[in-house]
């Protein structure tokens, strides 16, 4: 009863720490909506295209010269405030700091003084490296934001973040659609500035509410303390690189085969598809990192946190992910305008590919959380090189839809290449739970897939609903009988031990 209480705890962790950034999201999933649908209409397919293209860039450009320093902080962070020892904190703390601000001058000069052949080979043209010019601030902006985050996240300071995600949210969403509407194109570029801004402004403010104490550090000895945020950190902006490219490639490939409103049309796909999973991967992982890094010694509790992880990953996804796979062609009308309608073909292929992203995604962290640099370049390169290849592949067979066909197949590949790092890592295996999970939510997901492409709409749509409604209950079932019946959440369906009402 002590084990089965303890595992209680620990998926009520899971849940606690998902519904306080998931709640965030939900606010940025609704105001995304209306920031959307007035992007779509003010700036069409060209527009969102364009947009895409910008934030694709500097991106690459922030990927590249932050060394990772950011997401390795994270891992940094949390190791020193778990010894609860303030000094190593405040020199932890120091160094990150320090460390982002370096980084992030060196990604905005370079990106500045490589406008002109970046503009060149992405658009054919040199029109676009006065924009670029203005938007390399935002890479420093954004490393400056990532530290601030990593500092966060490390302390499990997880209902600021959530706060911080909102608020940038709905202030970006506010300046974004008063800037297109007021400017159209030309204010694509002001808008992005401004949310950098502000960004940057709502991590400082939250940040400073974490007591740190003061300690005297040369800069000398920054650098020698950030020699293991580095290494690992240099792992990471290599991978992270790697994914960038890979967007940035894809952006480069249907612009120059099919042209920048089949970009739009990609982004309008893609951004959908992975807003729903992003919403549960987001949520679960602020305080999933943290925790299995704290358990990086011990291969059993890995084991144990990824799989719960897992669970309650595919718990909370699939059922969205068939309700988005039904309402497909609205969500895309909703969001958007009738012009970008060749995107639910696509956006289905990329949803679908989704299930791999839930699988896979908690075993990525084990790699992580044990400082295995190296390792976690190799299989994120691994994973890029294949997904640009069969994306120019699916280009070329198939068009536009030949790129979400790339997306399932580049995460079927993922899954398998992650699961067999993780076995020879820690011995990893998914239990019970995971695999009796997969044989009740895969096959049905994978109807509502094939019906959605085979059917007319309306019998795909009463179909899907039908299968929608049977496994969310099934999933909210099992996600009672996992919070045991004194969870609120399983007095609120009515949960009891044998006997649920579900």
């Amino acid at each position: 009863m002590a084990n089965a209480g303890g595992r209680s705890r620990s998926y009520g962790q899971i849940v606690k720490s998902s519904s306080i950034v998931g709640g965030a999201q939900v606010v940025n999933i609704l105001v995304g909506m209306v920031r959307t649908k007035f992007i779509a209409v003010l700036l069409g397919p060209a527009g969102v295209g364009l947009q895409g293209t910008y934030l694709a860039i500097t991106g690459l450009a922030q990927t590249l010269t932050s060394l990772g320093i950011g997401a390795s902080g994270v891992r940094d962070v949390a190791q020193a405030h778990g010894t609860g020892d303030a000094e190593r904190v405040a020199r932890t703390v120091l160094t990150l700091r320090r460390m982002v601000w370096l980084t992030g001058l060196v990604g905005t000069v370079l990106l500045a003084a490589l406008a002109g052949p970046i503009s060149r080979y992405t658009f054919g043209t040199s029109s676009h490296a006065f924009p670029l010019v203005f938007l390399s601030a935002t890479v420093l902006m954004a490393c400056l934001t990532g530290g601030q985050s990593a500092l966060l996240q490390g302390t499990r300071r997880i209902a600021d973040l959530a706060r911080m995600t909102v608020l940038g949210t709905v202030f970006g969403s506010a300046v974004a659609i008063a800037m297109y509407y007021a400017y159209g194109l030309k204010g694509i570029v002001p808008a992005l500035m401004i949310m950098a801004v502000f960004n940057l402004a709502v991590a400082w403010w939250f940040a400073r509410r974490i007591p740190v104490a003061s300690v005297a550090m040369s800069w000398r000895e920054s650098f020698a303390q950030a020699g293991g945020l580095v290494s690992l950190g240099v792992a990471m902006m290599l991978s992270g690189l790697v994914m960038a490219g890979t967007a940035y490639l894809s952006r480069v490939f249907i612009t120059r085969q099919i042209g920048l409103e089949a970009v739009g049309i990609f982004q309008a796909g893609s951004a959908l598809s992975a807003m729903f999973i992003d919403f549960v991967l987001k949520a679960m992982g602020a305080d999933f990192y943290p925790r299995l890094t704290a358990a990086s010694s011990d291969p059993r509790e890995m084991n144990r946190l990824v799989n719960e992880q897992t669970e309650i990953g595919l718990l909370l996804a699939v059922p969205g992910l068939i309700a988005t796979l039904v309402l497909a062609p609205w969500v895309i009308r909703i969001f958007y305008t009738a012009e970008f309608v060749p995107a639910v073909d696509l956006m289905r292929w990329f949803v679908f590919g989704c299930l791999g992203r839930v699988v896979s995604w908690p075993m990525g962290f084990i790699i992580l959380a044990m400082g295995r640099g190296r390792l976690f370049f190799a299989s994120e390169t691994a994973f890029g090189v294949v997904h640009v290849l069969l994306t120019w592949f699916g280009l070329r067979l198939f068009g536009l839809t030949g790129v979400g066909i790339a997306f399932l197949l580049a995460y079927v590949f993922c899954t398998a290449f992650v699961l067999i790092i993780s076995r020879r890592l820690i011995g990893f295996r998914w239990n019970k739970g995971v695999g009796t999970l997969c044989m009740f939510l895969i096959p049905p997901s994978v109807a509502v897939f094939s019906a959605s492409l085979l059917l007319p709409v309306l019998p795909a749509t009463l179909f899907g609903a039908a299968i929608a409604l049977v496994v969310g209950l099934y999933c909210l079932r099992q996600l009672a009988e996992r919070l045991g019946p004194e969870h609120w959440a399983s007095r609120i369906v009515g949960y009891k031990t044998g006997m649920g009402t579900l």
